[in-house]
């Protein structure tokens, strides 16, 4: 039984490399084969997920290689698992579906779809690590398995990427290292993530200022997949890789994977209560506001469309960074609550994004009257557009509120500098979005009704997972008070 909780990870691995091997001709083959191994993945992931939930954090804890007697990669799901987890099997199985119609102009899907699978099976890997070293492995393993992705066309502008992004992830994740050897010199005698941190205070006497040190570095490592500023470059040229790539990067694996790491950094390893005051918190929580305001103005400055979501998503990611850095649980529900909602919302707006470049457009400029001829992918645009700014019900506002609420609460004077980010960083999201909203539905100017002739909404293939993210993350909006609810478990260590 304690085995179970390896197939979710190795399942989809696996399932992978024999798509690798045996690279199909035959497309429809491919599809059922891609489309069943996703929906078995999900399915094994959130029957770990209920079993955890109904009998406990130790029911499915396991050890998948044992290297010595405190060194091991071992598997164990608690709150922050689940959450990211069930992120993660909701949305890859719809984004898999969208992939493969998009995907059939690519050319290798066969390929493509092998690193897809085993990029799933890593992520899930993530979720859910059981300790510091088990977690760090995964993050290396995540940036191999994407980067064939981001590469995928293989022109220049892919293979820049793809170099930007594998140094920039080396680099950040060597850091990364740093925090965690301190963690396991200056701890309990184990890397196991404990809520409240695993610093040792006997060991810890004297040394604050080091392992501060080391925290600082540690963030900003697992940062660089997170998109801090100034490490954020690898993300904008990273939009070159195919549209369900980019959605997944931006939404569910790389960036939320970074966040994530760093939830585990503060609350599980350092410990919020260590770090609360203290010049470190003083120096990350500075970094997170700056790119707050930052990607918003980058954002807004940049014409070409998928380059100005992924500004965007350098802005949204630290909106989740700055709670985290509240060293309180109320900042931990903030960051969480946010990282739940963006992930729905932005993996909308970037197949919406996929659906606009399949019709030859890449450009804000270009999309004059495209709400008349692609009235679902504007429909669903449009809604993501009101969520990611915050308006209520929707999911952004929920996620917003509460890290407002735990700013005020912090009684922090800098979280205040932070509360005031985030209203600019709206009111910067409201002109970055509305401006694309307004040419789809209010043209001006002269049209060229010809070319506007050709354009059309996708496929079925394409248009049901764009209907089915928008109605899942909306109707994720109205149950906020049971989503919040249990994050707020979460946030306190009962789960």
């Amino acid at each position: 039984m304690h085995r179970f909780l390896t197939l979710p990870i190795l399942v989809p691995m696996l399932l992978g490399l024999v798509l690798l091997v045996a690279q199909p001709k035959d497309r429809r083959v491919r599809s059922i084969y891609v489309t069943a191994s996703a929906l078995v993945t999900s399915v094994l992931s959130f029957l770990c997920i209920l079993i955890t939930y109904a009998k406990g954090s130790a029911a499915l804890a396991c050890i998948l290689v044992r290297f010595s007697e405190s060194f091991s990669i071992s598997l164990r799901i608690d709150g922050a698992s689940m959450v990211y987890g069930a992120i993660v099997s909701f949305l890859w199985p719809l984004v898999t579906v969208y992939a493969l119609d998009y995907m059939s102009h690519e050319g290798h899907e066969s390929r493509f779809f092998s690193f897809w699978l085993m990029a799933y099976g890593v992520v899930l890997g993530i979720a859910y690590s059981e300790d510091f070293l088990s977690l760090y492995f995964f993050y290396e393993l995540l940036t191999l398995a994407t980067l064939p992705l981001v590469m995928h066309a293989m022109d220049e502008k892919a293979r820049y990427a793809g170099r930007k992004y594998i140094i920039y992830s080396l680099s950040g994740a060597a850091f990364a290292f740093i925090g965690i050897v301190f963690l396991l010199n200056y701890g309990v005698g184990h890397l196991n993530f404990t809520y409240g941190g695993v610093l040792d205070p006997a060991r810890v006497a004297g040394s604050e200022g080091t392992l501060l040190v080391a925290f600082v570095a540690a963030f900003f490592g697992f940062g660089v997949k997170a998109a801090l500023f100034p490490f954020h470059g690898w993300l904008p040229d990273a939009s070159v890789a195919p549209t369900p790539v980019s959605a997944l990067l931006h939404a569910v694996a790389v960036v939320k994977a970074g966040a994530f790491a760093v939830l585990r950094l503060i609350y599980f390893g350092f410990g919020a209560d260590f770090l609360w005051g203290t010049w470190a918190q003083t120096v990350v929580m500075t970094a997170t506001i700056i790119t707050i305001v930052y990607g918003s103005a980058r954002s807004l400055r940049t014409p070409h469309l998928k380059r100005r979501l992924a500004f965007s998503t350098v802005s949204n990611l630290s909106y989740i960074l700055f709670a985290l850095t509240l060293m309180s649980p109320a900042g931990l529900v903030g960051g969480m609550t946010h990282m739940v909602y963006h992930a729905f919302t932005k993996i909308t707006m970037f197949c919406c994004a996929g659906a606009i470049l399949h019709q030859g457009r890449e450009y804000v400029y270009e999309l004059e009257d495209f709400g008349r001829v692609m009235p679902v992918v504007f429909g669903t645009f449009t809604v993501s557009s009101f969520a990611l700014i915050g308006v209520p019900p929707l999911g952004g506002f929920a996620g917003k509120w509460m890290i407002a609420e735990g700013a005020v609460a912090s009684v922090n004077p800098l979280a205040y500098a932070g509360l005031g980010a985030l209203i600019l960083s709206t009111l910067l999201t409201t002109l970055y979005l509305i401006t694309i909203v307004a040419r789809a539905y209010f043209p001006i100017g002269e049209l060229d009704r010809a070319a506007l002739d050709q354009v059309r909404d996708p496929g079925w293939a394409m248009k049901v997972p764009l209907l089915a993210l928008t109605a899942s993350g909306v109707l994720l909006a109205l149950c906020s008070d049971l989503v919040i609810g249990f994050l707020q478990l979460v946030g306190q260590g009962v789960l």
